[in-house]
């Protein structure tokens, strides 16, 4: 299929002071944080990078910029450089003349994308990210190449300025290098992480075609890695479908138009797998909420596979259109839009809400994907019959899904003996423990606070669902369980208001067999029920591993670092002590009901681990590595990480 559309909405060249637009003050970025950058965790730390990244990035679409390169330095610092145009130096009249590189530094929202012409899409914040990106540094260096001179400006802690900007050497190249140093008053543990930043970097080299970002670490041992997609999102898909996902047909589909709207490119390829693996971006943010690109796609998709099917006679006049979910089976795409003016739901941008995008995204998806259908019968006959089984299967489900539902909120009486429930009504209020075996659950029922505890006990391994049709995971007794007891559904039909417990709590033996059991029901939750990851209600608990006791002292560890330290205070020397007496915990069964409610399920003394997913196209790659039938890469893994494992039983 022919490819007229351009890469990049057409740009204008003009970028200066005058294309800077001010619409308010930067106030309180360093009293709150968290209002700009999600928090002061490592989430927030590696979000300044992204904010100075993305203003590259925008030099990238705009088409003035081909190579990014971003440094960390031994002394916690990090340096990105590109070769884009420049940030305006020359002054600005209703500033009281500073210069265009200090307002976009020192003020909240001023950009080159408020007004003017600087650029036609961005993806990052601009002028609000690099203003407090100052602000929460200790030190903060620009470096600005343009006008045939080189410019510097040093800012000091909280984004003050050292002194004006200073005209220094002639320069015959173009853009913007940033130095800064995260501010440890601010920042919980001001460490970049290499591997967080690669992945980020990767996935903005796949969305911006012909981009190379190189990412440097002169920290400890020296490495370095360059990110290039010639192939744009073709490449991405084909990169996602490496491990544990094999492809039904060769060609990645493929095609790109530019709308009123802005540019739309979309990438996909069917494989043999049952799940899904569906990305949508917009101006390269990753909005693994979806949004009205997303929803376009989906309804696109849906309705031209079933016009084909009905015009060629693969579907039957009496029989049932296929649904969202049968099309999708299987499915890895890539969703591409920019657009002049996103509208992203909440500070995290993790939604796209602008209405119009929604149905211009349909009209190219039907446009295009029903051309590609006729130029391509074999493979949309190797689609539709894929299509056609995962409804066939859907159709098997209907029986076992219907056995999931409660008649109310409150009617467990499909679990008797099963469901230990509790006593308060609120969700809010409540919490279930899914608790690995009989013994354990047996335990937790007796020491949990009935009031808003409720127990669920599991008997051995849940279905693998990555590797399942929904007919067998709906048929499956234990996971029938679980979705009841939850009382929301699962996939499309999950509603998160039905929810009956605000906390769902996986509870596992610290051994190998608890971890499989643990992994495969964070699978189930990641592909049935993702959207209660994101709200934030699965949760990890974390038994000890250890009780350590001396005459009628007592004390637990939850690694063996803590456990030699509680040692060393009680006057043992690691294992050499008869009169300390230690106990290690292969399963939860082996703690009596007071020792479960105090180390585990106290709120005032516990500690659970809240799952969440920043990075969907990451989680899915390793859901697939972990979980999919490809044996290689699992062994990659396992070997590539063997070196971070800890408290292993053999």
């Amino acid at each position: 299929m022919a490819e007229t559309a351009p890469d990049h909405i057409e740009p204008s060249a003009h970028y200066d002071a005058q294309d800077i637009t001010v619409l308010e003050g930067l106030e309180a970025v360093r009293k709150r944080p968290g209002m700009y950058i999600g928090s002061t965790g490592p989430r927030g730390l590696h979000h300044l990078v992204y904010e100075v990244v993305d203003n590259s990035v925008d030099e990238a679409m705009a088409g003035y910029c081909d190579r990014i390169t971003v440094t960390l330095h031994p002394d916690g610092s990090c340096t990105v450089a590109d070769n884009g145009r420049g940030i305006p130096v020359s002054a600005m009249a209703d500033q009281g003349g500073k210069s265009a590189l200090e307002v976009v530094l020192t003020v909240l929202h001023a950009g080159g994308k408020f007004g003017g012409e600087g650029y036609k899409v961005s993806g990052g914040l601009h002028g609000v990210g690099v203003s407090v990106v100052n602000a929460l540094s200790e030190s903060l260096t620009a470096e600005v190449r343009r006008e045939g001179f080189v410019w510097y400006q040093r800012y000091r802690a909280g984004g003050e300025p050292e002194g004006p900007i200073e005209k220094g050497e002639p320069s015959d190249v173009t853009g913007t290098t940033i130095s800064f140093k995260p501010d440890e008053d601010i920042f919980d543990d001001p460490v970049f992480d290499y591997d967080t930043l690669a992945k980020r970097f990767e996935d903005t080299a796949f969305l911006t075609r012909g981009l190379s970002i190189t990412l440097i670490d002169e920290r400890g041992e020296p490495r370095e890695q360059t990110f290039h997609a010639e192939g744009g999102i073709v490449d991405f898909v084909r990169h996602l479908n490496r491990t544990g996902r094999e492809a039904i047909h060769k060609d990645v589909v493929y095609f790109e138009s530019e709308a009123e709207e802005g540019v739309i490119e979309v990438a996909m390829q069917w494989t043999a797998g049952y799940t899904e693996a569906v990305h949508s971006y917009a101006n390269n943010i990753n909005t693994h909420e979806g949004g009205t690109h997303l929803s376009g796609f989906r309804t696109a998709l849906t309705g031209t596979l079933n016009s084909y099917a009905r015009e060629k006679g693969i579907l039957k006049e009496k029989e049932d259109n296929l649904e969202g979910p049968d099309t999708r089976e299987g499915l890895t795409a890539i969703i591409s839009i920019r657009l002049r003016d996103p509208q992203f739901e909440g500070q995290t941008k993790t939604k796209l809400g602008n209405s119009e995008v929604e149905s211009a995204v349909k009209t190219v998806v039907n446009e295009w994907l029903a051309s590609y259908l006729e130029e391509h019968p074999r493979v949309a006959n190797i689609v539709l019959e894929k299509a056609l089984s995962a409804s066939r299967a859907r159709e098997a489900a209907r029986k076992a899904r219907d056995l999931t539902r409660k008649k109310s909120a409150l009617d467990v009486g499909n679990l008797p003996g099963k469901l230990a429930d509790c006593s308060l009504s609120d969700p809010a209020m409540c919490e279930i423990y899914l608790v690995e075996g009989d013994s354990a659950g047996g335990s937790a029922k007796q020491g949990r606070d009935r009031m808003f505890q409720a127990i669920l006990p599991l008997r051995g391994k849940i279905l693998n669902v990555e590797k399942a049709r929904i007919d067998k995971i709906l048929s499956n007794e234990e996971i029938r369980t679980i979705i009841t007891a939850i009382g929301a559904g699962i996939k499309e039909e999950f509603q998160i208001d039905n929810v009956r417990y605000h906390k769902i709590i996986i509870m596992t033996d610290a051994d190998v067999d608890g971890a499989h059991i643990r992994t495969l029901l964070l699978t189930f939750f990641f592909r049935q029920m993702h959207e209660l990851i994101d709200a934030g209600m699965i949760y990890i608990a974390q038994p000890p591993l250890y009780r350590v006791a001396k005459g009628k002292e007592e004390y637990y560890a939850y690694d063996l670092e803590e456990r030699d330290a509680i040692m060393a205070r009680m006057g043992g020397n690691g294992e050499g002590k008869t009169n300390i007496g230690l106990q290690r915990y292969k399963g939860l069964g082996e703690m009596n009901p007071d020792q479960l409610w105090k180390t585990t399920m106290d709120p005032e003394t516990r500690t659970i681990l809240k799952v969440t997913m920043d990075d969907a196209v990451e989680a899915n790659e390793v859901f697939q590595t972990l979980m999919g039938d490809d044996v290689e890469p699992r062994r990659d893994f396992i070997e590539k990480n063997a070196k971070f494992v800890s408290n292993l039983d053999v």
